[in-house]
């Protein structure tokens, strides 16, 4: 299904080829604010997604300056580490999140922008600290690419808040995306899901992996060992324990024969999963190298999260060379090629995600096919071309061949 107002740019898509960016990239030296909802300590795709576009738009010869929430008293900030500015703003914890926090946009979101003489405003998943960046750059006359990162009305039904806090939801996200010269989904899905939601303006931008950090050739015997003992097909799950990345669905998988299911991660809803699936063998939350040794060390992956909008985890099991078992739904959509470089199976279903496990179980040949495949996938979606195509709207943006860029930031 598509509509005119949704372009797919990203590799291996159907949609229209983007331009590179490069042009603007070797052209000229552009300001570029990037407000974002979560940044490190966070461990989340809008954090990771913050650092990776940081960096390379300093590396091509561009000034990002990064406005994001202050972390939780006491926790370190790991801003020393990263060669480009940071601005914190005031920040208060999330109830169903309490080691998330909200950014509060105020006077010194305008006045960070301001300082910095931006070109151009990007909002990284926006809907507190991000609605604060739309009005800055609004009042400054500043254009504004909005990148849509979260199913947050998904997660406005899920939590309580019911069809009501939903319709709030998509009223404010509306408001925000709508003031945008272009809007930058992570998924063909999202994107018509926007589209149908009344967002305008709607393209397709997906993320990048690390493809030199997740890498098949960390596969480790030792640590095999030590995950399964017995000799197992080790199935792995890793991600944030929260109630919508349904991990709970695992437990058919968790009690195959002669299969190990290890899950990496923390989270709020890390007891009730520990109760859904006892059988599972439970690491924590790991990071940087031990974390690729890990991934590089499974057999294959497994997601049943129906509400992902991108897929991070997914796209760094597919570098790491294994097959991925995914929900059918969202991001995983456009990640995994159903019998090329993985499964796709039905979303909420617990039977068919053990069927896919048991059926790629019984056969290591098509186990180290679909690896195969799905490193090739990884290698065409790496963080630079990833990056580089983010150039490419931007230089869109700025050189007006939106027909809306003006009455966008005019409205």
């Amino acid at each position: 299904m598509a509509h005119p107002d949704v372009t797919d740019s990203s590799p291996d898509s159907h949609g229209d080829p983007h331009p590179s960016g490069m042009r603007m990239a070797h052209g000229m030296s552009v300001r570029i604010a990037y407000v974002t909802e979560s940044f490190p300590p966070d461990v989340n795709g809008v954090a990771h997604t913050a650092v990776r576009v940081a960096e390379h738009l300093l590396k091509t010869g561009h000034e990002p300056l990064v406005i994001a929430p202050e972390p939780a008293r006491g926790v370190e900030r790991p801003d020393r580490n990263f060669d480009f500015p940071i601005v914190r703003v005031r920040s208060l914890a999330i109830p169903v999140y309490p080691e998330l926090r909200v950014g509060l946009p105020g006077p010194q979101v305008h006045a960070a922008i301001a300082a910095h003489r931006t070109d151009l405003v990007h909002l990284a998943g926006p809907f507190v600290l991000g609605a604060g960046g739309c009005s800055a750059a609004k009042k400054l006359g500043i254009p504004i690419v909005a990148v849509y990162a979260t199913d947050l009305p998904a997660y406005a039904r899920m939590y309580h808040a019911g069809r009501i806090g939903q319709e709030i939801t998509w009223h404010r996200l509306r408001r925000i995306h709508n003031s945008a010269a272009r809007t930058l989904a992570p998924c063909t899905a999202t994107a018509v899901d926007l589209h149908a939601h009344g967002v305008e303006r709607v393209r397709v931008w997906g993320r990048g992996v690390d493809c030199v950090r997740f890498d098949p050739r960390k596969r480790s015997t030792s640590l095999r060992a030590e995950l399964a003992p017995n000799g197992e097909m080790i199935v792995g799950y890793v991600g944030r324990l929260a109630t919508e990345k349904r991990v709970d669905l695992l437990s058919d998988v968790a009690t195959l024969p002669g299969v190990r299911l290890v899950i990496v991660g923390s989270g709020p809803a890390e007891a009730a999963i520990r109760r859904a699936v006892p059988s599972a063998l439970y690491l924590g939350h790991r990071g940087g190298d031990n974390l690729a040794e890990i991934y590089a060390s499974l057999d294959l992956f497994v997601h049943a999260g129906p509400y992902d909008t991108f897929g991070n985890t997914l796209m760094e099991a597919s570098a790491s060379g294994l097959p991925v078992i995914s929900a059918a739904a969202g991001g995983p959509l456009d990640l995994v090629r159903d019998g090329v470089t993985g499964f796709l199976v039905p979303p909420f279903d617990a039977d068919a995600m053990a069927s896919a496990v048991a059926k790629l179980a019984a056969d290591p040949a098509l186990r180290a096919e679909q690896g195969g495949a799905g490193r090739q996938m990884a290698l065409r979606r790496t963080w630079p071309v990833m990056c580089d195509e983010l150039i490419g709207h931007y230089e869109d943006v700025l050189s007006g061949s939106d027909k809306a860029l003006h009455a966008a930031v005019a409205a």
